[in-house]
């Protein structure tokens, strides 16, 4: 981060050459700081304002028959340990008479497959559903896209919501999922 800031005034016009003569590279512990002053709300709208899909029509792999690729995964990962974030976040299930090490965060991400931005994400508890998320990010699928997911996204619901959008869509399906054409 240090690197980035550092970059960044460098790049100001000539009005801040003054200012930069007095300017110092702030410490790593100074950005983390500020960042936490400013609270996770002015960061995610910080992140909403300014990442979307960057590809151009020459960026390999960004587009299929002139639709713009885009991908929604989830993962998960450890958190440091403290009570908040056990209380926030929840910890995985263990063996009886044991608790996992750390607690656990949900992270489900839309992806710009040529570029591999992320344009939109969400953090949640652990114990919440993947498919859940993902259907709230479908707020930033539109037409000219395409989506991909995995089958452990598939539903009625995440079809219904992306054709919605004006949305094309690539969903793997389980295999017990009911086909349109089998007689029920």
């Amino acid at each position: 981060m240090r690197d980035v800031l550092k970059n960044l005034v460098d790049g100001l016009s000539v009005a801040w050459v003054k200012v930069g003569k007095y300017w110092r590279v702030p410490c790593k512990s100074a950005i983390t700081q500020a960042r936490q002053r400013l609270g996770a709300h002015v960061m995610s709208q910080l992140f909403h304002q300014l990442v979307k899909p960057m590809a151009t029509g020459e960026t390999l792999g960004a587009f299929l028959n002139g639709l713009r690729i885009v991908v929604i995964d989830g993962s998960c990962f450890d958190v440091p340990d403290s009570e908040e974030k056990k209380r926030v976040f929840g910890r995985p299930s263990s063996r009886p008479g044991t608790i996992a090490a750390f607690p656990k965060v949900r992270l489900v991400v839309l992806i710009e497959a040529g570029t591999h931005i992320i344009f939109d994400a969400l953090m949640c508890p652990y114990r919440m559903g993947e498919r859940v998320r993902a259907l709230k990010l479908l707020r930033s699928v539109k037409s000219g896209m395409l989506l991909m997911w995995d089958r452990g996204l598939h539903s009625y619901a995440m079809v219904g919501a992306t054709v919605s959008q004006g949305c094309d869509y690539v969903g793997r399906i389980p295999l017990n999922s009911p086909s349109p054409h089998t007689p029920h």
